[in-house]
């Protein structure tokens, strides 16, 4: 049995490139992360949290797989959104700039972990005020860490990427079914 410890549609959608069947089951856990930690560590420590959450609840031959993103730039992480004028101060640090996307994974699976992260660089085309308030009124930044998604509108503000394009999306299918090799 696999489980994704997600609520994210995009990582359920991704996660069926690798397998058929799985089931969801999204890790409410407190997502505060130890001082000792640095910055660019954090979307694996989260993946970790949640996958050990999900896990110490399952028989020990489930697959438990967690994930968590990060956009950061200039020494910041960009999480989701609170508002529309959140994502527009967002969107405005990312305009003409290159930033990272950052996506932590960890599997649980037969008393054994792997965690790793994967990172993706995004360069953004300068966006002006009107371009970023057009992008803002489709609703798609809300939801999303550094407010766009690449997979939907937000791609008509990348430059260019260089890494995995699936990574930007929140699951790097690739490099997660080289991992899985391991257990399966």
């Amino acid at each position: 049995m696999v489980i994704l410890a997600s609520a994210s549609p995009r990582r359920q959608e991704l996660l069926k490139l690798i397998f058929n069947d799985f089931s969801v089951e999204p890790a409410n856990i407190d997502e505060t992360v130890r001082k000792s930690i640095e910055l660019e560590q954090y979307p694996e420590y989260l993946a970790l949290k949640k996958a050990r959450y999900i896990a110490e609840n399952h028989p020990i031959d489930c697959m438990v797989i967690g994930s968590d993103t990060g956009v950061f730039i200039d020494n910041i992480m960009l999480g989701k959104p609170e508002n529309e004028q959140q994502a527009k101060e967002m969107l405005k640090l990312l305009s003409g700039k290159t930033h990272k996307v950052i996506t932590g994974c960890s599997i649980f699976c037969k008393g054994k972990n792997i965690s790793f992260s994967e990172v993706t660089e995004v360069e953004f085309y300068r966006l002006t005020d009107k371009e970023i308030d057009e992008y803002i009124a489709t609703g798609e930044p809300m939801d999303k860490a550094g407010a766009y998604g690449i997979q939907g509108k937000g791609a008509l503000l990348v430059k260019r990427i260089n890494g995995d394009y699936y990574n930007v999306m929140g699951l790097p299918v690739g490099a997660l079914k080289q991992k899985l090799k391991m257990f399966l």
